[in-house]
């Protein structure tokens, strides 16, 4: 069975960092693409980074490029969003997803970690 968890969300300082963790399991991490998005409240669901299977290609939403890098251990099957520099329109439930190939609608997905960025 295919299932991706996240962990990692919480509260944190605007100017302060995170890191979230997406484990699958039931598929080889490796040979999927794999996506963050974020959803905020009352707002849209975003794509924000995603990663190509077998990491031929990363790519970036304008809004986090320089501040957020996303990767993976395949070791562990497990990847990671690093989040830095983070400011209050980050918050949002996060999520993780994966597929064959990027994109908005991806196959499989998690159910989410929630990051507030608030003083």
């Amino acid at each position: 069975q295919l299932q991706l968890v996240e962990s990692g969300g919480g509260l944190v300082q605007p100017g302060g960092s995170l890191r979230l963790s997406c484990v699958v399991s039931g598929f080889n991490l490796e040979h999927h693409a794999i996506g963050w998005f974020r959803q905020a409240p009352g707002k849209e669901r975003e794509g924000i980074s995603c990663t190509s299977a077998y990491g031929a290609s990363t790519n970036y939403a304008d809004s986090v490029k320089g501040r957020f890098a996303i990767s993976t251990d395949n070791g562990k099957n497990t990847a990671y969003l690093q989040m830095n520099s983070l400011k209050p329109e980050d918050t949002g439930v996060y999520y993780c997803a994966a597929d064959p190939d990027c994109g908005d609608f991806m196959d499989y997905w998690g159910k989410g970690t929630l990051v507030t960025v608030s003083s």
